[in-house]
């Protein structure tokens, strides 16, 4: 079986990234128009900016998971190579599913956490129209949710995988090759 140990710690880098994408989702930024009353001037008050860290937290998690199931399993391009059958192919899938998945993931938290982070500094004029208060779009924290929910599962299943096609000996009892031994 698989490190017990690695899965436990890569499924509880899963579940905290995305606890923090979701909690970045709720705490989003929001933007209210304000008014000036000396110098007729609106402008934009954004309140709490928390959901940016909690953005860059999953980000952070995210990437420690998956640098972790990579280490482990070598990228799985470098070190011994594996049986083939069922396994192997199952793991060449995975592995590419997983860094798929592991990607808009990372793009959805960056993205969103960069431009929840972004405020607009300008104002208008009091009879001008208001200002851009630019905010995250709903839903960019919960796709990068999602898709670390997705990346949780199938880098497990990855590891799984990779891990039983690294320990199963090959149809010639682990040989890569024909063996030609000496003949008397």
């Amino acid at each position: 079986m698989a490190s017990k140990l690695l899965m436990i710690i890569v499924f509880v880098f899963d579940l905290i990234s995305f606890a923090l994408a979701v909690a970045a989702e709720q705490r989003r930024s929001t933007a209210t128009i304000k008014l000036d009353n000396e110098s007729n001037y609106n402008y934009c008050v954004y309140d709490s900016d928390i959901s940016t860290g909690f953005g860059v937290g999953a980000f952070f998690f995210l990437m420690a998971s998956q640098a972790l199931v990579m280490f482990t399993s070598r990228c799985f391009c470098c070190g011994k190579a594996l049986s083939p059958g069922s396994s192997r192919a199952c793991a060449v899938l995975l592995f590419g599913f997983c860094w798929v998945t592991f990607f808009i993931a990372e793009v959805c938290l960056l993205a969103g956490s960069v431009r929840n982070a972004y405020h607009t500094k300008y104002r208008t004029r009091f009879f001008e129209n208001p200002p851009s208060c630019e905010t995250v779009r709903k839903g960019v924290f919960a796709a990068g949710a999602s898709f670390i929910f997705f990346t949780g599962i199938i880098s497990e299943f990855y590891y799984i995988s990779y891990y039983k096609a690294l320990g199963s000996p090959g149809p010639f009892g682990g040989e890569a090759g024909i063996g030609m031994g000496l003949f008397k």
